[in-house]
């Protein structure tokens, strides 16, 4: 009569851990990782196919092929899963401030034990490079690696003001890279338009950190992080947030006109989204300078994950272009479906 109930309760237990590692991935993130590492994957199309074997827009082509639909979904669960799994990671390393920014968090209540939850990361990831080595291109490794390094990095990197954020825009630019790497063989990894994009998915990737900063003021603050906003405080801030909402769109209108370092045509499906896009990172800026303390902080982060994932959607329609406003439509409603879920402002 024991071994039943042994067994229920084991079942419970993993079933709770389960629940609550899954709840600490938080998944509305998961767009960032996944939008970033897809713009690697549809490049690779793009450059394998006719299309882009016409040499006009500098695209190198080599001895590309078009992925199979099969490493795709691979690919696209790996890069989705890619923010949970180190999420845990920075949960982990940043219990500290989130005792008082986020005291709900599974972590910190007890209700997710810290050191299971870091070795199913670490499990996890582990097979995602041998999928990786075995199945898709081994030398995706590379970007896998540095990107989990950056992670590690970022939460020490986040208390010495601007550094956090170049480091967390570089990490998910490595979804970019890995993305691209383990679509298919290639001999010419780098030309100036990839590099230009990886940038702007980094830069797009530091303003979307910098406005998280926000909610987390009080605490950075106590725990000694002294990121932008504790740095500089609160009133400079909001000001900046709406200046530096800019950012993207100058640095891509700079870089395609004055350096032409993205060589391709910009066609009528990417100037909509483009501006769109503009649009929704000015409203971010407006949100945060309105409200940049209080329950509302909170809120204003979906549509700061917005203006981040859509920013990467536009980026795809540059060589993608329906792609580019599925995943610009996908990524608007999902990431406010997902963030929904995640309502406790402490958690």
């Amino acid at each position: 009569m024991e071994k039943p109930v042994i067994i229920t309760l084991s079942n419970n237990s993993t079933i709770s851990f389960l629940k609550a590692y899954a709840k600490s991935m938080r998944l509305y993130y998961s767009f960032v990782t996944g939008i970033a590492g897809w713009i690697g994957v549809s490049y690779y199309q793009f450059v394998a196919t006719a299309e882009g074997a016409r040499g006009t827009s500098g695209l190198f082509k080599t001895i590309e092929v078009p992925t199979s639909p099969e490493k795709k979904f691979v690919i696209l669960i790996i890069l989705f899963l890619a923010w949970g799994i180190n999420q845990i990671i920075n949960d982990y390393l940043g219990r500290n401030e989130d005792k008082i920014n986020a005291p709900d968090r599974p972590m910190i209540t007890g209700e997710l034990n810290p050191i299971k939850a870091i070795l199913l990361s670490f499990f996890l990831m582990i097979v995602i490079a041998v999928i990786t080595i075995l199945y898709l291109e081994p030398i995706a490794l590379i970007p896998l690696f540095i990107g989990a390094l950056l992670n590690v990095a970022y939460e020490y990197a986040k208390g010495y003001g601007i550094l956090g954020n170049i480091i967390f825009g570089v990490m998910i630019s490595m979804c970019g890279l890995f993305g691209f790497y383990a679509s298919g063989p290639m001999e010419v990894y780098f030309t100036k338009s990839r590099i230009s994009a990886l940038v702007l998915i980094a830069v797009l990737n530091a303003l979307m950190t910098y406005y998280t900063y926000f909610k987390d003021y009080i605490g950075d603050k106590a725990a000694g992080k002294k990121t932008v906003i504790v740095k500089y405080g609160i009133e400079r801030n909001k000001i900046v947030a709406i200046i530096i909402s800019f950012l993207p769109s100058i640095l891509f209108l700079t870089s395609y006109y004055g350096f032409q370092s993205f060589e391709i045509e910009l066609n009528n499906t990417f100037i909509i989204l483009g501006v769109l896009t503009i649009f929704i990172q000015v409203w971010t800026g407006y949100l945060f300078y309105k409200n940049p303390v209080g329950e509302m902080t909170y809120y204003s982060l979906v549509t700061n994950f917005r203006a981040c994932t859509c920013g990467q959607a536009a980026i795809i329609a540059l060589f993608s272009p329906e792609l580019g406003m599925i995943l610009f439509l996908c990524s608007y409603v999902f990431v406010g479906f997902l963030f929904n879920m995640h309502t406790n402002i402490k958690a």
